[in-house]
């Protein structure tokens, strides 16, 4: 499949033909380039996109990954619809290079667990990310309070598991309001796990000390019961004198 792009104004060229993804179509619409790649059984992002990309359509697919740089020579690209694929990773540079000009991104009915906090970083797109089954912690928390997400869509983004297991099944930014702060339950949980660890290294050492201190006690013990069986100086005094007397 081709796009044929209209000639700009005041153009010599009649056409201008680009390239478009194997299994793609390509089209001008209001002086865009709109690259449809909808069902299409694609397992990854295709790395030969027009570069004059405005929008970019790869739902229904079985996408797994948003791989670093996927969109990076796609300057003037506005909207990414990668809803409804599987997605369970996005790297952290998936986005760099769109940051400025990337106006929406769809990112629902996926695979998606958790995500770097820096992978929208500076992004100014309108983001959804409804329906996927978010573990919710700290860096989902400082995740979301850098986005904008999709006003229409931010309560199905749900906790589907969590660090405190009775806010799994809620809305996330319904948490977040009520007070909850995963980071603080974070740095509690840290506290808890070093305590537990220097616990078990003190008992470990309290019971080498016993264990040291009762060892030396047994042998001290056997050693004066050796001293004990010994004769003693008077005894063997006498038995000298003994020897030495001669006999009437």
């Amino acid at each position: 499949d081709s796009c044929v792009a209209s000639p700009a104004p005041g153009s010599l060229k009649l056409s201008t033909v680009m390239a478009c993804p194997t299994g793609c179509h390509c089209i001008q619409k209001s002086g865009m380039t709109v690259v449809q790649c909808m069902s299409r059984n694609l397992e990854k992002i295709p790395s030969d996109l027009p570069r004059d990309t405005v929008v970019l359509l790869l739902a229904s697919n079985h996408i797994t990954h948003v791989p670093n740089h996927a969109f990076r020579e796609l300057h003037y690209l506005q909207e990414v619809d990668l809803s409804n694929n599987d997605i369970e990773t996005v790297d952290v540079g998936a986005f760099q290079g769109v940051s400025d000009s990337l106006l929406v991104l769809d990112l629902s009915n996926n695979h998606i667990q958790s995500v770097p906090k820096e992978a929208f970083a500076r992004l100014r797109a309108k983001i959804s990310l409804s329906n996927n089954p978010w573990h919710c912690e700290c860096t989902l928390q400082e995740v979301l309070r850098e986005l904008r997400l999709d006003p229409e869509t931010v309560n199905e983004v749900i906790c589907h598991t969590a660090v405190q297991e009775e806010y799994a099944g809620k809305p996330v930014i319904q948490v977040l309001d009520s007070g909850i702060n995963f980071c603080n339950f974070h740095h509690k949980t840290t506290d808890v796990a070093m305590f537990v660890t220097m616990f078990g290294w003190f008992t470990m050492v309290i019971a080498y000390v016993i264990y040291y201190v009762r060892h030396n006690q047994e042998d001290a013990r056997r050693h004066l019961e050796y001293l004990k069986s010994l004769p003693s100086s008077s005894q063997i005094n006498k038995d000298c004198d003994t020897i030495s007397t001669p006999s009437p």
